[in-house]
């Protein structure tokens, strides 16, 4: 055999072990998304749903009332927005790590506030101790479609540092709406 045909070989194995490297990690991925619910809920799931599908749940609500709660869900939803000005076009969620009283997720979240674009990458451990959950957050990187202003280039910085997401949806729906008017006025002077 010579000397190419033995590398194109070599080549081709590394090709397949990366594939099978990358195929274990996903593997291993969707299994610990699959164990995040414990055997006891998924079993309950299940016998709830058999339940309702052979007609011996009783004081479940029926399919319209179930409707009128979507509509007024929605309603409540198109409310919220109009009011903060948040529109959330994306959200995925990874569990990273899950133990007894532990767990980290990894979240992508994007959407628009008013006419801003922005985009949130964080992760969120949770710790549960006495009954009581304690949420961190780290990790955060934030975009934002305008960084024009070099005050909010140095807002979102700050607030990268310190992981505080109710801060930055505060002043973020502030900025924005402003940002709006700013805009408009441009606008009509033009």
């Amino acid at each position: 055999m010579d000397e190419g045909n033995f590398q194109a070989y070599e080549d081709e194995i590394q090709a397949l072990e990366e594939e099978i490297r990358l195929l274990t990690e996903k593997y291993e991925d969707m299994r610990q998304e699959s164990t995040f619910f414990s055997d006891e809920e998924i079993l309950k799931s299940i016998k709830s749903f058999q339940r309702e599908t052979q007609g011996e749940a009783k004081g479940h609500e029926s399919p319209s009332d179930l409707k009128a709660q979507l509509e007024s869900l929605e309603t409540d939803l198109s409310f919220l927005t109009a009011f903060t000005g948040f529109h959330f076009t994306s959200h995925s969620k990874k569990t990273v790590e899950k133990t007894r009283n532990r767990t980290v997720q990894k979240h992508r979240l994007s959407g628009k506030c008013h006419s801003l674009s922005f985009q949130l990458e964080f992760q969120l451990l949770e710790m549960e101790n006495n009954e009581k959950v304690s949420a961190v957050v780290s990790d955060l990187s934030i975009i934002i479609e305008s960084t024009e202003d070099s005050n909010m280039s140095k807002f979102v910085s700050r607030t990268e540092e310190r992981g505080d997401l109710l801060a930055f949806f505060r002043s973020l729906s502030t900025y924005a709406e402003w940002y709006e008017h700013r805009r408009c006025t441009f606008l009509h002077f033009k």
